[in-house]
């Protein structure tokens, strides 16, 4: 019964949210899904920023992906640039139209008016719990973490302060460790 509950009151909120994205974005002539993209391509790190990597992360087909990676080109949200040292595969980068939309799109309006009255405390709580469940259901179904380098167990942090991607071998920057990770490992507990 509670999970049921659970269901029917996270599918409301999507819903809702939903509903004022597609409002929101008619005036720029982009669907959710696109949107969900971009977004998507604002937040993730220079390993993720393939259409491999967006396609995994929504959960979507190739073909529905690419559709939406062309869009946003050709309204110039998204830039896309080959690898340096593999000319097979394409990263994607958001311009600063892209930014700019991102920024004053998210989050949204009426999640802001929402939570607008709770306190600190209150919205941390509904984080870690939110953040719980993502969790348990990824587990639960083998879907990849896509989490933050900070929270990874690859991330690791030296003596001098600096942070290092012990899969990759690179040197990461205090921004790139908020950025999300296609190769994300959740740490062990």
């Amino acid at each position: 019964m509670n999970t049921l509950i659970i269901q029917q009151l996270i599918e409301r909120l999507s819903s809702l949210l939903r509903s004022e994205s597609r409002h929101q974005l008619a005036e720029f002539g982009l669907q959710p899904v696109q949107f969900d993209a971009l977004c998507y391509l604002a937040s993730c790190n220079r390993y993720s920023d393939t259409p491999k990597a967006v396609t995994e992360f929504l959960g979507l087909t190739k073909g529905t992906v690419s559709q939406s990676i062309k869009i946003l080109e050709s309204k110039g949200l998204v830039l896309k640039q080959a690898d340096k040292n593999d000319k097979r595969v394409t990263h994607l980068g958001v311009s600063q139209q892209g930014e700019l939309l991102v920024e004053r799109l998210m989050p949204a309006n009426m999640l802001k008016l929402a939570c607008h009255n709770s306190s600190e405390d209150e919205l941390g709580k509904t984080v870690e719990m939110l953040r719980t469940m993502l969790r348990q259901v990824q587990d639960a179904n083998g879907f990849k973490s896509f989490g933050q380098c900070q929270t990874c167990s690859h991330n690791q942090k030296r003596d001098d302060g600096s942070y290092f991607c012990g899969l990759t071998q690179e040197a990461l920057s205090a921004q790139d460790i908020l950025l999300i990770c296609v190769e994300h490992e959740k740490r062990s507990q």
